[in-house]
């Protein structure tokens, strides 16, 4: 197969670790040709969907870990698929991406995820679409309105809905000295909308992200435990990552939403779970496979490509 897959610079990413190059080094091992490009790299001749791509070769371990070639205008449709990783926060820049992959699409391209449903599912709003899942939670812009929230839950975590990370994040109690000042900052003085939710104690035992790749959940879930003193469980937050056997809830929540994201074209996604409760559904640029592979014998990458490559054939 011919992939494309848009990143970040490859500069900034850890390559020991980004699950973005472990898809890759995976899809490399079965003989597959890899591209890259940039987000800056798509672009529309009048009506026709471009993208300008580089081959992309490993090259070892060392410095100079791999191997571009030039620079080529090539057709979305052109690929076997493209691969859409670029990391939020969900700009304009991400919109009109989406935007212009949809384009492509509709010219041909296999665009995974799904570039609609990418823009349709916000990480934060997803939850929305399975209630009974979620915890108690509200959005809004409203500051009276979290103030009554906390009141009501007395715990609750608020975070902006375009982040990632865990960026942005606090938790509030209702003695917490800086209600005021941090809700000001999250909305803006009341224009912008944020998510409340009420805080889950069982934090503490991990926030688990549980991959979902064609619908179907992997055996293992990564539980990403605080460092002490923290309410974030994120790896980006200094949070330690534990592979660890999907619980009996675990798979009632995969199951319940799986055929939803398969419906919708959302091939790869991650979804958060906390004790009973599903928080997020990541749909942009999930990762945790690296360090799943590190601790248990299933191989996310290998699994994602094999599933790849059943999508392609069929």
């Amino acid at each position: 197969m011919r992939i494309a897959v848009i990143l970040d610079p490859l500069a900034s990413l850890k390559a020991y670790k980004d699950t973005s190059l472990a898809i890759m080094r995976a899809a490399a091992a079965r003989g597959h040709a890899l591209y890259v490009a940039e987000q800056g790299d798509l672009l529309l001749r009048q009506s026709r969907a471009v993208l300008r791509t580089r081959s992309f070769e490993f090259n070892g371990n060392g410095p100079d870990w791999y191997a571009l070639g030039p620079h080529q205008e090539q057709t979305p449709a052109s690929f076997d698929a493209v691969l859409m990783r670029k990391d939020p926060p969900f700009d304009n820049e991400f919109l009109y991406s989406t935007y212009l992959l949809e384009l492509a699409q509709q010219q041909g391209a296999r665009i995974l995820n799904h570039p609609a449903s990418v823009r349709d599912w916000n990480e934060k709003l997803a939850v929305a679409q399975f209630p009974e899942l979620a915890p108690a939670f509200l959005v809004t812009r409203d500051n009276d309105l979290i103030r009554q929230f906390l009141a009501e839950q007395g715990d609750i975590v608020v975070k902006p809905l375009d982040g990632m990370g865990g960026s942005g994040i606090f938790r509030l109690r209702t003695d917490d000295p800086n209600i005021g000042s941090i809700l000001e900052t999250l909305t803006a003085l009341g224009t912008r909308t944020i998510m409340a939710q009420r805080y889950l104690p069982q934090i503490l035992q991990g926030d688990k992200r549980i991959i979902m790749i064609n619908g179907h959940a992997l055996p293992y879930a990564l539980a990403r435990i605080p460092k002490a003193g923290e309410t974030r469980g994120n790896l980006a937050a200094g949070g330690t990552g534990v592979a660890q056997p999907l619980s009996e809830r675990d798979h009632y929540i995969a199951g319940t939403v799986g055929p939803e994201l398969r419906a919708r074209g959302l091939f790869l996604v991650g979804l958060d779970v906390i004790g009973d409760h599903l928080t997020e559904i990541n749909v942009t640029s999930p990762t945790g496979m690296v360090e799943i592979a590190a601790q248990t014998d299933c191989d996310p990458a290998l699994t994602f490509v094999e599933a790849l490559e059943t999508l392609c054939a069929g």
